[in-house]
């Protein structure tokens, strides 16, 4: 065999192998492009509230998509999230509101141990509601009125002659704010912040509603209980006192203050598992859920369609139905992982 012969059969097979390597290898390099998340595992942490575990789940569902191990949520009140979170026990929470959880996220270490990009959700109100028909009969359209015991008694639900309002679960951002407001307002001798289970006394509250009897309770949005008792058709909202400690704060733009500013909700994850997952991080960053889907889909929950399929199916259907908005953020996501894969 001549030299020429013997060059040529040797550039032949290592080109042949270098061909062969590189089929083998172009599937994984093409997975690791599309899947940046293959193999880490990632704890969604949810609040207590039914209604957050769709925010929650969304986000937990486009990860998946970028290839995380994704475990099933773990159901955790606010404090222990926040902890969890922030120890690493836990990834990620998808309900961190500003400013209404400021002290928790910032006692539980603030940006030192959190990652907090972006806003999820805007335009969360929040206050205090009493039926429209006793509104307009006794003229109340402040909080502060129910220092007179005359009013105060109308909305008495267990003869104490105080008025019933329903307020937050023990451990939820808002029950600080409320008896914050009792307080400040002088409301205390009048006023009882009836605490518990927030979803059985809004049933109960409904009930009486329904029956025709005065109510009084504090709410949020998003949250399907605004959908069921209308603010302007069925209930009203009350504004506070003006010279209060932070009117100021909680004035709105068309001057009414309902005694809470108006609240953005932002996902929430440990700093060091953002600064290792670029894609993860960058998702977190860019993700927005209008206000009004959550209503909705919490308005089905409401009447029946509540079980864990049910919330998947809504999921699903949410995602399917915005196929375009979702690729551009996991596209987005991909992008900043290869960006971070080149740069190290």
């Amino acid at each position: 065999m001549s030299l020429i012969t013997t060059t040529h059969t040797r550039h032949a097979l290592l080109l042949s192998t270098l061909l062969l390597s590189s089929s083998l290898l172009s599937p994984l390099a093409m997975a690791s492009t599309e899947l940046p998340g293959e193999g880490i595992r990632v704890q969604p942490l949810q609040s207590s509230l039914p209604e957050e575990a769709f925010q929650s789940l969304l986000v937990s569902k486009l990860m998946v998509r970028l290839g995380y191990d994704v475990q099933p949520a773990q159901e955790v009140d606010y404090n222990v999230a926040y902890a969890s979170v922030a120890q690493g026990d836990g990834t990620f929470l998808a309900f961190n509101w500003i400013p209404l959880q400021d002290n928790k996220y910032e006692q539980a270490g603030g940006d030192k141990v959190f990652f907090r990009q972006g806003t999820y959700v805007a335009g969360a109100a929040q206050g205090y509601l009493i039926d429209k028909q006793t509104a307009t009969r006794y003229g109340i359209t402040n909080l502060g009125q129910l220092k007179d015991p005359a009013l105060a008694v109308l909305f008495d639900g267990d003869g104490d002659g105080k008025a019933d309002l329903v307020g937050c679960n023990p451990g939820w951002g808002c029950e600080e704010a409320i008896n914050h407001h009792l307080d400040e307002f002088g409301l205390t001798p009048t006023v009882t912040h009836k605490q518990g289970n927030y979803a059985a006394l809004i049933a109960d509250t409904r009930a009486r509603f329904q029956s025709g009897k005065p109510v009084l309770y504090y709410t949020w949005t998003p949250y399907w209980l605004s959908s069921e008792l209308v603010p302007g058709r069925d209930v009203v909202w009350l504004e506070v006192p003006a010279d209060g400690p932070d009117a100021a704060k909680t004035r709105l733009p068309n001057g009414k203050n309902y005694g809470f500013p108006v609240n953005t909700m932002h996902i929430v994850a440990n700093k060091q598992f953002a600064e290792a997952n670029p894609a993860a991080a960058k998702l977190f960053s860019i993700v927005k859920l209008p206000l009004n889907d959550i209503n909705v889909q919490n308005g089905l929950m409401n009447r029946g369609q509540n079980k864990p399929a049910d919330i998947e199916r809504h999921a699903d259907a949410w995602l399917k139905g915005h196929g375009a908005l979702v690729n551009e953020w996991l596209t987005q996501a991909r992008v900043a992982a290869e960006q971070a894969n080149a740069a190290g």
